[in-house]
């Protein structure tokens, strides 16, 4: 189970690209564009560059009038929803270099930068969307409420102590276990937050907001690929550590994730928002779940969860009419919105 972390400079390292591996390989660190093993990191750099936007190019006055219009259900999922993604971000910035450090092919580390880059970006858009709107006492009484409401800091504790466990014991379990997490918040822990920013904007509210959340959404579709993809390598180059007991183990994290995105939407959304309700959640929830196990060959968890109940919230979330098809590395189009189609 032993994982070595990777040196910063190894004049003895591997050259040739096909001694290259995902982990405890002999790596020189050499950012070579030509040499690369893993073919799909070519065009999810390309998309991720072309991804980049600065939070500052959405208008969010029509927000500033509308969040003292919302009722006092939809305030109190906004910023509640708010202050959980602002966690998540800024526990991902501070996370993906642990990862990282152990990566031992220089193509993925890239990718890893540019998603610690594009999460700052995240987090900065939340606390653009509260500075513009809230008071500045307001906005950290939002900012931190992770830390007094029980059922926030419970959702938090889930991806935050398997991030911990990686630091505390860095070996092969742990990390696989630490990406698996990572591929959990990037597809499942997201979910309904995104889904009730649409639902706002589809019942002509915090249109701003809602932009915001179609750019970071877009970003976090290019991290799921990647870390999908990183298990999959994995899989292919560490056999035996994939045995029945890790399955089963990866399976019970996704399903513990989907019960507790499931019981969050309940609990910020519940029945009290027009367009979304519990069991719309629930549905929505479970099929991507199933999605997301299929996606990197593990069983489905889920019986009759296999359409999706909400296909509103992906033509909500798709950031303009550029369709790409990344996720079958056949690009149509690369342009700065372009967007990925979510059919992990």
């Amino acid at each position: 189970m032993k994982i070595n972390r990777k040196p910063l400079f190894n004049e003895f390292g591997d050259i040739e690209v096909s001694k290259k591996r995902m982990i405890n390989g002999n790596t020189i660190n050499l950012n070579d564009f030509n040499n690369m093993k893993y073919g799909w990191v070519s065009d999810w750099y390309r998309q991720a560059m072309n991804n980049f936007w600065i939070p500052e190019e959405i208008n969010l006055s029509q927000d500033l009038k509308d969040y003292f219009k919302l009722n006092e259900a939809e305030r109190s999922a906004y910023d509640k929803i708010l202050s959980f993604l602002i966690f998540l971000d800024s526990i991902q910035t501070a996370n993906l270099s642990n990862i990282s450090n152990y990566i031992t092919a220089s193509e993925v580390n890239l990718c890893l930068t540019i998603q610690a880059f594009q999460e700052a970006v995240h987090s900065q858009s939340y606390s653009y969307m509260l500075d513009t709107i809230c008071s500045p006492e307001k906005r950290n009484e939002i900012l931190y409420q992770w830390k007094d409401d029980k059922i926030l800091l419970e959702r938090n504790k889930f991806i935050g102590e398997l991030y911990n466990n990686f630091l505390r014991e860095p070996n092969k379990y742990n990390l696989v276990k630490t990406i698996m997490a990572n591929y959990i918040l990037e597809g499942i822990y997201f979910y309904s937050g995104f889904m009730f920013f649409y639902n706002l904007e589809r019942n002509g509210k915090m249109p701003g907001s809602a932009q915001e959340i179609r750019y970071i959404n877009r970003d976090e579709n290019t991290h799921l690929w990647l870390f999908r993809n990183i298990i999959k390598e994995l899989q292919k180059e560490e056999p035996g550590l994939f045995n029945d007991d890790l399955k089963k183990e990866l399976v019970d994290m996704m399903k513990k994730g989907v019960k507790n995105e499931i019981a969050w939407g309940h609990y910020v959304i519940g029945d009290n928002i027009q367009g979304i309700n519990k069991k719309l959640i629930e549905d929505y929830i479970k099929y991507l779940g199933n999605l997301r196990l299929s996606a990197i060959g593990l069983p489905k968890i889920y019986d009759g969860y296999d359409e999706n109940p909400a296909l509103w919230v992906d033509v909500l979330a798709d950031a303009n009419s550029v369709k790409t098809d990344f996720f079958e590395a056949k690009s149509t189009a690369y342009a700065k919105a372009a967007t990925l189609i979510d059919d992990l």
